[in-house]
């Protein structure tokens, strides 16, 4: 056959195809067949090695369809509500952007920082890089000199921090500044994903899904049914041995800017008995310290202190010539809880709401930060500045230093880097996938 028929006959078969793949029922079978060899493949798995209670998890990884998934806008605004709590999200880096509870005089406030216009966070990934609301990975927090090992091969990843002595979140492209897609939604839940293949130089696909839920249920871990936000953040090695620790990263405000600065917030973390202590540039030394041994036992919060209270002996402990916190706390659960599960980990209350969160998570550890490195350049949403105005609050205009509070539930820092803490960061195809879960509920004073 001459080569000129060859090529006709091949486009009229690759249109024959085309046309039939388009086609609703074909394409439903398509999908169904995949789904189906799916889960054999996770249920196989989980029998074979006896991973019972990872099932739901290893069907919560399941790979978004492409025919149900809104990848279309990044920066389209979506709303979840339930009684006394709404909160608004974008697919750029499957980002929390508002979140309204009641104070306690029941007026609504917004206690995340953030833009009001979706399109500033992608100005914002170009300049600060705040990483304001987003899901942070493959790896959050710090990788020291961008480098680990898996099975005596070394890996180089983007250093992206500290003139390139370190990886920060994930790298110079991280998960915050991909456009995740929007898999499922409902009034009250929605599910992002993302699927990184070998991104930033990391080895291996990963699966991930985040999914944030609200409400109001009266459950034995909300006895009182108080508004609640939960995040659930699943991740599956597909292909092989790799680093996965994603974390939310969102910015807190229970002031609503009403105050200047957080300092005055009470904060309690009654299981972070020590800490991983760093270098100058916040990278671990391989050191762990007990809080309490902090100068006048400034970042001791296993009872109930304001933020600020010891900030005049805390010089240095966030790095060289800073002043606050931005430090890995460790949660010791024994012998009070399981290794596993939820805990209650975190309280903090404004005095200028009277608004209270409660964090409880499954992590091992959480990443605090004061904000140290914000010094006034950042407006704050036109939102609430309005809404201060409206109230007769007053307030700031910028987000000033010391001026919001982050809590990155998640692993030990640089655990890939230090085996001795025999901390799990490397997960294989075989294992089961990571889950991280945490709740924050909101009440009053």
């Amino acid at each position: 056959m001459p080569l000129a028929a060859h090529q006709a006959a091949l486009l009229r078969l690759r249109q024959r195809l085309s046309s039939l793949l388009h086609t609703p029922r074909l394409w439903n079978t398509l999908v169904a067949i995949y789904v189906l060899v799916f889960l054999v493949v996770a249920i196989s798995l989980v029998s074979r090695m006896h991973f019972k209670n990872y099932l739901s998890a290893s069907l919560l990884a399941l790979p978004a369809l492409s025919a149900a998934a809104d990848a279309s806008d990044p920066f389209k605004v979506y709303n979840i509500t339930a009684e006394n709590i709404t909160a608004s999200f974008i697919g750029y880096g499957a980002r929390i952007v508002a979140l309204y509870v009641p104070d306690s005089n029941g007026t609504a406030q917004d206690v995340i920082v953030g833009y009001d216009d979706p399109k500033t966070y992608l100005h914002d990934t170009l300049t600060n890089h705040t990483f304001f609301g987003a899901s942070v990975g493959r790896y959050a927090n710090r990788i020291k000199n961008g480098t680990f090992s898996i099975d005596d091969h070394t890996y180089h990843v983007p250093t992206n921090d500290n003139g390139g002595a370190d990886t920060l979140h994930g790298g110079t492209v991280g998960y915050d500044a991909r456009n995740w897609t929007v898999t499922a939604s409902s009034k009250s839940s929605i599910t992002f994903s993302l699927f990184d293949a070998a991104f930033e130089k990391f080895p291996g696909d990963v699966i991930n899904y985040v999914t944030f839920t609200v409400d109001a249920d009266v459950t034995p871990l909300n006895p009182k049914g108080l508004p609640q936000l939960t995040s659930r953040i699943v991740s599956l090695s597909l292909t092989e041995k790799t680093p996965i620790m994603l974390a939310n990263h969102i910015y807190w405000n229970l002031d609503a800017f009403q105050q200047p600065t957080i300092l005055n917030n009470t904060l309690h973390m009654p299981l972070a008995t020590r800490y991983v202590a760093g270098d100058n540039i916040l990278v671990p030394n391989g050191t762990i310290i007990e809080v309490s041994d902090t100068p006048h036992g400034t970042i001791d919060y296993t009872s109930a202190k304001q933020v600020g209270q010891d900030f005049n002996y805390a010089n240095g402990i966030c790095g060289y010539n800073c002043t606050g916190v931005d430090t890995c706390f460790i949660n010791d659960r024994q012998p009070y809880y399981a290794d596993s599960g939820l805990v209650p980990a975190i309280h903090i209350s404004s005095p200028s709401t009277g608004i209270t969160l409660d964090i409880a998570s499954n992590q091992p550890a959480q990443q605090v930060y004061t904000c140290n490195g914000q010094n006034g350049t950042i407006p704050i949403k036109a939102s609430q500045k309005a809404r201060n105005e409206a109230a007769g609050k007053g307030g700031v205009d910028y987000v000033n230093k010391w001026g919001c509070i982050v809590f990155e539930t998640e692993g030990w820092i640089d655990a890939i880097n230090q085996p001795e803490w025999a901390q799990q960061a490397i997960y294989d195809t075989s294992d089961a996938p990571t889950v991280n879960l945490a709740t924050y509920q909101f009440g009053t004073l």
